[in-house]
Formats: C-alpha cells, structure tokens, sequence
C-alpha cells in the first residue's frame, strides 16, 4: 500500500506572516509527535504572498489513525495558538479547502 497524499488550502489574515512562519519555526515536540502518531511523516507548507493563501501538503502512512487527530488536546491547544493568525471555525480548527489532485508525476 502506497501513501496517502492529501493537500487543502486555508487562509492567513494580513499582517500575520512572520508570525505563523515564527511559530512553525518552533513546532511543540509534542504536537510533532502527535502528526507522526496520525501517520503523518511528511507534510509542507507553502505560502501565496499576494492572496495570504496557504497551500498543505502531507503524505500519510496508509491505515494510520489520522481522524483522531482533531480531538488530541495538542491539536487543540495548537489551534488555538493559531486562531489569531488565520481564518478559523468556530472551534478554532483552521478553515480548510480540500485541493483535488489533478496531475501527479512520479518520475
């Protein structure tokens, strides 16, 4: 069984770059454990300076818990910390776009 490749697009406000590119420099251990425990062993973000778009890309280990992430009490506090930064839901998770694949070359 292959990865799973899932990539989504959310939302900085302005005004807010320096400080998410600050506070991913210094990612909690605890949180980096808790993405490795989802299965998550590769994940990227990249920035849209003009439109403050974020665009993520994580490659998942295949049949690894990710779903329960959310509920991680780490996952929340990150959120949290984040919130002011970003467009959220009302429980602090990021607003998030799903970003269909439409190409993949695996050279």
């Amino acid at each position: 069984m292959s990865d799973e490749i899932r990539a989504f697009k959310m939302q900085l406000k302005p005004g807010a770059v320096a400080e998410y590119k600050k506070r991913h420099d210094a990612l909690w251990p605890e949180l980096a454990d808790a993405l490795r425990a989802a299965g998550i062993h590769d994940y990227s973000i990249f920035l849209d300076e003009d439109t403050l778009s974020l665009f993520a890309v994580l490659k998942l280990r295949p049949g690894m818990p990710i779903d329960a992430l959310p509920q991680q009490p780490v996952m929340r506090r990150w959120w949290d910390h984040m919130a002011p930064l970003m467009e959220v839901e009302p429980d602090n998770k990021p607003r998030q776009w799903d970003l269909p694949s439409v190409f993949h070359f695996a050279g």
